[in-house]
């Protein structure tokens, strides 16, 4: 049975599995709709995706805008990321608030953001393949994001500024004062 535990914003989850390790290797499960539906609920994840990146390389803060946007399923496969969600919820207690968690090939963790939530993740490790399920497709017209960098949001990123790979489009993310929220 895997472990869920709700972080300090609601709804956001870290999920540790259960894992089998022998002289073979190892062994667990990833995801299990009935477990995941007894303690988050149902999410009907129509896509999986999968990126790979180098070492410094930070890839957000990213969401997609109202009726598109889309809640998250997130994890390692190689490597390590510091990962990143950022409360979009105006009604929220934690609006504008941030949960970060070391996601790796070794911990085997996973977090769950659900939709209203900007989303980004640094690479730790010399490269990281990191993976996610997701609960709507991908949708140019409604993607946007916060600068990964805005004081405002108070992250405390493990590297220098001039260190980060960044995109030319997430260095003009707008910043949360100017960020279209939920």
């Amino acid at each position: 049975m895997m472990k869920f535990k709700q972080t300090e914003i609601e709804g956001v989850y870290v999920i540790e599995p259960r894992v089998f390790t022998d002289a073979r290797g190892y062994f667990f499960e990833a995801w299990k709709r009935e477990e995941f539906e007894q303690y988050i609920g149902h999410v009907d994840f129509i896509q999986d995706n999968e990126s790979k990146s180098s070492k410094g390389v930070l890839r957000g803060l990213h969401y997609q805008k109202g009726e598109l946007s889309q809640a998250k399923l997130v994890r390692v496969i190689k490597g390590k990321v510091l990962d990143v969600a950022v409360d979009l919820r105006k009604q929220s207690a934690t609006f504008g608030k941030h949960v970060m968690v070391e996601l790796s090939e070794d911990n085997k963790r996973q977090f769950f953001i659900p939709r209203g939530f900007a989303h980004g993740f640094l690479v730790l490790s010399d490269e990281a393949i990191f993976t996610y399920k997701v609960d709507n497709v991908y949708a140019p017209q409604a993607e946007t994001g916060i600068r990964w960098n805005d004081p405002t949001l108070g992250i405390e990123w493990p590297i220098s500024q001039d260190e980060v790979l960044t995109s030319e489009k997430d260095l003009k993310q707008p910043l949360f004062k100017d960020a279209e929220v939920f």
